[in-house]
């Protein structure tokens, strides 16, 4: 009798957590019922989802098992319970904003609103035009080098950090590719690949942050300082990946990698005489603004701007003057060179 109760009490208590954790939207009985007659009956009002005639393997409940869900419709990997939860939220919001109620999220995320089944239309085209960005300012620092500035006698570039600054396009582009794939269809894979190809290039970036403000060019230095940075945001990623996705410690993890690199640019940007540091100025604040609405978090505008839409858009700008800094970095470090050689 005593270990029934002990088992009780841990379900109660499991529950009581269970709800703690869960998000305002969710925890709603109207939605939660929404959602459960709407697996029964496939419909939310006159909203009716084709997902719930299929099941999860797109086979028809009702029907002979050749005809699938079309694949063009199962890529997304919609299915009966995300529609449902979808149309119930929008339902649900819509009687909010009748009687003068904020808009709430549902199972960690803001109600936004669908565009051909993209979940966050508007981060997903900004995330796309920062990839366009990157892979913009990389190109052209890579002409700029390979093809403007002079060569050693051994064929090599003057400037050190070419190698570093390549790797640091891979990374930044991986991360916008994935931004664009997890605000398109936010799944488990897709989020924590967003959160990881976010995290390698933080963590990369702040160890290119420490070899250039320090002037790091010895090949066994560099390994030395970079060893410990790597090791931890590896463990971090694996953490993240395989054993639980914390978005409190992941964001206090992001937001220290990235003031700590912020303020070592800023504080080599007042020191330096480098001929571009107010693009560098301009790009640190530029970066420190951003980076509160990261922190203040509002409910999307209509459906579709949030907090984080706007920070995608204010990355476009800076993304585009941060690579016009590193390639006066090359030109400024490459003529620092050649004057000293002479």
């Amino acid at each position: 009798m005593a270990r029934c109760r002990l088992l009780l009490f841990v379900a109660a208590l499991s529950s009581i957590f269970g709800l703690l954790h869960a998000s305002a939207g969710d925890a709603d009985p109207i939605y939660s019922a929404c959602v459960d007659q709407c697996e029964k009956t496939g419909c939310v009002g006159d909203k009716c989802s084709q997902h719930c005639n299929f099941t999860s393997g797109g086979i028809p409940i009702d029907g002979p098992w050749y005809l699938q869900e079309p694949l063009y419709l199962r890529w997304k990997q919609w299915d009966c319970l995300s529609d449902c939860r979808y149309h119930c939220m929008l339902s649900r919001e819509g009687e909010r904003k009748k009687v003068g109620l904020k808009p709430v999220k549902y199972h960690g995320k803001w109600p936004f609103q669908r565009v051909n089944g993209i979940q966050e239309p508007v981060s997903a085209a900004l995330s796309a035009l920062n990839l366009a960005m990157q892979f913009h300012g990389w190109v052209s620092f890579f002409i700029f080098v390979n093809y403007k500035l002079p060569f050693r006698p051994n064929k090599k570039p003057f400037y050190e950090y070419t190698g570093l600054w390549h790797i640091y396009a891979i990374f930044a582009m991986n991360s916008c590719f994935w931004s664009v794939v997890f605000h398109s269809r936010y799944v488990d894979l897709t989020e924590k690949l967003d959160c990881s190809s976010a995290v390698a290039l933080l963590g990369f970036s702040l160890i290119l942050a420490v070899l250039r403000v320090f002037n790091v060019t010895d090949e066994a230095a560099r390994v030395m300082v970079s060893a410990p940075l790597v090791a931890f945001v590896t463990t971090h990623i694996l953490y993240l990946n395989c054993y639980q996705l914390d978005y409190g410690l992941n964001m206090k993890v992001c937001l220290g990698m990235g003031t700590l690199q912020l303020i070592l640019w800023a504080v080599w940007a007042g020191v330096t005489r480098h001929p571009s540091r107010w693009k560098l100025w301009v790009v640190v604040i530029g970066g420190a603004l951003a980076a509160l609405l990261e922190i203040y978090d509002f409910p999307p505008y209509r459906g579709f701007v949030d907090a984080h839409a706007l920070w995608h858009a204010t990355t476009i700008p800076l993304t585009y003057l941060w690579w016009s800094f590193v390639r006066d970095d090359s030109e400024f470090r490459t003529t620092t060179l050649i004057k000293k050689a002479k």
